[in-house]
């Protein structure tokens, strides 16, 4: 793939700030974006080379993944460096420019080989043209054994926050995201530390009441990890941990749009009750994804995938096998949301959060040079990441 140190993109229609732009054009330099507008003409920036779109090609911001446990035959858990180099190659065939590498509740041993692999390419990642590491999303250890989902039970943990904190050092404080229940013993303790030391605490494998979830927020928790999935559902008596997602304005919730771990009415549900500014879309991938049907690992469980499920042998689904331009896709069939709103639910929202929106999430002027081309179905056609060409289309 061409390298520029300078190159103006022109042609296509721009989503940026809220709104969407025909006849637009995104310059970038080395790995920052430098300006952006729309009707280019032929005198303007003398002497950049120029790359033209059709007029039916839209660029949003390079998605931003903060759940997925791998993908391309790769597993976080692997805890190998060739886990970070593929994710960051592969994952810009999907659109996605950044993401958080997401571990299992595992024995504290092999969380920690994969927090300390994880945190030393993190270090010395320094290449454009790939997928950036942004940190880890922890998910579990410390988790309620009755919403367990696909998460191992014999390594479940509770009133542990010494072991996050041990974590969180071996991870050289890279961990951005944490996935727990707060109703578990300590679990209140631990949300505080969470949210004072600057990452997110993120309620899911939860049974919480309502007035637990209250609590829980009231002691920092921000986030709900992929919603309808491992917690107390809604009922009109008890609204459990979904109501909460639904009413309470300061919690922000993952959504795995993928027709199977939430139905199209669900996704509705919460699009038109949270508002898209209350939504990550994330894939929660495992291994499998990229691959053919068969039988995969996560977290030291077979997992079988055949056709687009992903389940343990007793039926539970295990992670997904979605990507992140099929949950904009899916989204957009199941919401008619605009363009605006789902480019803030793939990147603004999440860039945002973590605290990365003066760098990552929109496509304006002195932000990373994160840009992905979609088609008029919306399918990938080239991503850009820090300014240099990652992935294009064999019909590009």
């Amino acid at each position: 793939m061409p390298r520029h140190s300078s190159v103006i993109l022109h042609g296509m229609k721009l989503v940026t700030d809220g709104d969407v732009w025909t006849n637009g054009y995104i310059f970038l330099q080395n790995e920052t974006i430098i300006a952006v507008g729309k009707d280019l003409k032929d005198d303007d920036f003398s002497g950049i080379p120029r790359r033209a779109y059709k007029e039916n090609m839209v660029a949003f911001p390079g998605f931003i993944d903060i759940h997925t446990h791998g993908g391309y035959g790769v597993d976080v858990m692997d805890g190998k460096q060739e886990v970070f180099e593929t994710l960051g190659a592969s994952l810009p065939s999907e659109g996605t420019t950044a993401y958080l590498a997401t571990t299992i509740t595992q024995e504290k041993e092999n969380i920690t080989r994969a927090l300390q692999t994880g945190a030393a390419y993190y270090r010395r990642q320094r290449e454009a043209g790939v997928a950036e590491l942004l940190g880890f999303h922890l998910e579990g250890p410390f988790i309620n054994a009755k919403k367990k989902g696909a998460q191992p039970e014999e390594h479940i943990k509770s009133d542990a926050l010494d072991l996050y904190k041990a974590f969180q050092q071996e991870a050289d404080g890279t961990i951005r995201v944490v996935t727990y229940a707060p109703e578990t013993l300590g679990g209140l303790d631990l949300t505080a530390y969470i949210s004072e030391t600057g990452a997110i605490p993120s309620i899911g494998h939860s049974d919480a009441t309502y007035e637990e979830m209250k609590t829980a927020v009231a002691a920092g928790a921000k986030h709900i990890t992929h919603l309808y999935n491992g917690m107390r559902g809604f009922h009109h008596r008890e609204p459990g941990v979904v109501g909460a997602a639904y009413t309470i304005d300061e919690l922000k919730s993952e959504i795995i749009v993928d027709g199977l771990h939430s139905s199209p009415p669900a996704v509705a549900t919460a699009y038109r009750t949270g508002g898209f500014r209350n939504l990550f879309l994330i894939t929660d991938s495992m291994r499998a994804k990229g691959l053919q049907d068969g039988t995969f690992d996560l977290g030291g469980q077979d997992v079988t995938v055949q056709g687009e499920k992903a389940i343990l042998a007793d039926g539970t689904l295990a992670g997904s096998i979605i990507t992140m331009d099929r949950c904009l896709r899916n989204m957009r069939a199941y919401t008619d949301a605009t363009l605006p709103e789902l480019a803030a639910m793939t990147a603004g929202n999440q860039a945002k959060a973590l605290g990365i929106d003066d760098r990552k999430g929109s496509i304006v002027p002195h932000k990373d040079a994160d840009i992905v081309l979609l088609n008029e179905h919306l399918d990938v056609e080239e991503t850009w990441c820090c300014g240099q060409l990652a992935y294009q289309s064999e019909e590009r």
